[in-house]
């Protein structure tokens, strides 16, 4: 869709509130997405869901499927799995926290993006669960264990699964039936 995940701003680009459904004032995005990623898009009208979502006690999983360039073996899940060193803002370095890595097959009914790459180049699909998601940490990740990144979607957030859902996509849903998918 090549949008941003925001409804308002100072640069010409495709933002929320050009998708074809009707949101209430003061909606939001909790966890935006950077533009060159995709998939699930949790918006509120609720100022409270993005504290206690990210900033709770209880850490709350984020699943994505990340395309990469090359073959991925073993050793590089591992450490994947087992946390990182990745740069942070004022060129300091942080070590992402545990998560859950594993090689995937590419993804059935995968719509296409972008320029499709030569027949030639290996790539690997991933699935990377973790609780945090801080300073553009998957790319990172990758990128730390030397594989481009080359696509990066957001599958879950907690319960909540992006599932057939096609890109612009919005569907509505209660806020019990949301707080309880979330486990807040």
């Amino acid at each position: 869709m090549n949008m941003v995940s925001q409804f308002v701003s100072s640069h010409p680009v495709k933002l929320l509130g050009d998708l074809e459904f009707n949101f209430p004032e003061e909606t939001h995005a909790i966890g935006r997405l950077d533009q060159n990623s995709e998939g699930l898009l949790l918006l509120t009208t609720n100022k409270k869901v993005t504290r206690l979502l990210f900033q709770g006690l209880v850490p709350h999983t984020r699943t994505y499927l990340v395309q990469v360039k090359n073959t991925v073996n073993a050793e590089t899940i591992l450490k994947l799995a087992n946390g990182i060193a990745i740069s942070a803002p004022n060129g300091t370095q942080f070590i992402t926290t545990p998560c859950m890595v594993k090689l995937v097959p590419k993804p059935a009914n995968l719509f296409e993006v972008g320029k499709p790459l030569h027949e030639n180049v290996k790539t690997s699909w991933l699935q990377i669960t973790l609780t945090e998601g801080k300073f553009h940490q998957v790319r990172k990740m990758v990128a730390a264990v030397n594989h481009k990144c080359i696509r990066l979607i957001r599958t879950e957030i907690e319960n909540i699964r992006i599932g057939n859902m096609q890109p612009g996509e919005v569907i509505e849903m209660d806020e019990p039936t949301f707080f309880s998918l979330l486990k807040l």
